[in-house]
């Protein structure tokens, strides 16, 4: 029977072969999105182990935050790069999934995401959402969600408007440019949690520091923020 299961699976990997969602390597295990040079090669960040990292001294000042984590450091032409853009733009939600999977089990290694209530989504506008098909922090809450049992909450808190690409702009223009963007609709759901906000990129903040405000509003709510990746200026 091995024997046969085995020439099975050779025989379909040769007319559908699996390949490494990162380089395209055919390398790799069945189960798995990523092969093993490439897991080695994820950049993360370690930020999960330490109070006062990059992310949260981001926010200093701004909006007074439990803790904040990035998994991983973005760069062009990378590596993660190239998954996110396999998340956002060629409908791979698998790896959205499987990364976040990633991000759940280091956190549970922490201390410093313990009593987290909802895991929170920042939502993207409907008409983006609805072109898209999907929201892409919503598949990466899901696989933080599926590791460290934390609800996620949708549909609670909205985006009310469109915004323009933030890629060009500078700290400024950038939160004048999502300013008000942003409504809890039952913000009694919140009163007295502590929710972790995640997205899949940070770079200055400002959309994160927007939606946040807003969640805050609610009465002693405590605020943790969460992304993918951080992509250093």
């Amino acid at each position: 029977m091995n024997l046969l299961k085995t020439a099975f699976e050779e025989t379909l990997h040769l007319f559908y072969p699996h390949l490494c969602t990162g380089c395209g390597n055919d390398i790799i295990d069945a189960k798995s999105l990523l092969c093993l040079k490439c897991i080695n090669d994820l950049p993360h960040t370690n930020f999960e182990q330490h109070a006062n990292n990059p992310i949260e001294k981001i926010f200093w000042g701004r909006l007074p935050i439990t803790s904040a984590h990035s998994e991983f450091y973005f760069s062009k032409e990378s590596l993660i790069q190239h998954l996110i853009h396999q998340l956002k733009y060629k409908n791979n939600k698998e790896i959205g999934f499987y990364l976040g999977e990633i991000m759940g089990r280091r956190m549970l290694n922490t201390n410093r995401f313990k009593q987290i209530d909802y895991l929170v989504p920042l939502p993207l506008y409907p008409d983006k959402e609805h072109k898209r098909g999907y929201n892409q922090a919503k598949i990466i809450c899901d696989g933080i969600s599926s590791v460290m049992n934390i609800p996620v909450l949708v549909n609670n808190v909205n985006r009310l408007r469109f915004t323009e690409t933030q890629t060009r702009k500078h700290r400024t223009e950038r939160w004048e440019n999502v300013e008000g963007s942003f409504i809890v609709k039952k913000p009694e759901i919140l009163n007295g949690k502590h929710v972790l906000l995640i997205d899949d990129v940070i770079t200055t903040g400002a959309t994160l520091e927007s939606c946040g405000q807003v969640i805050m509003k609610a009465a002693d709510t405590k605020l943790s923020i969460v992304t993918l990746a951080f992509a250093t200026k």
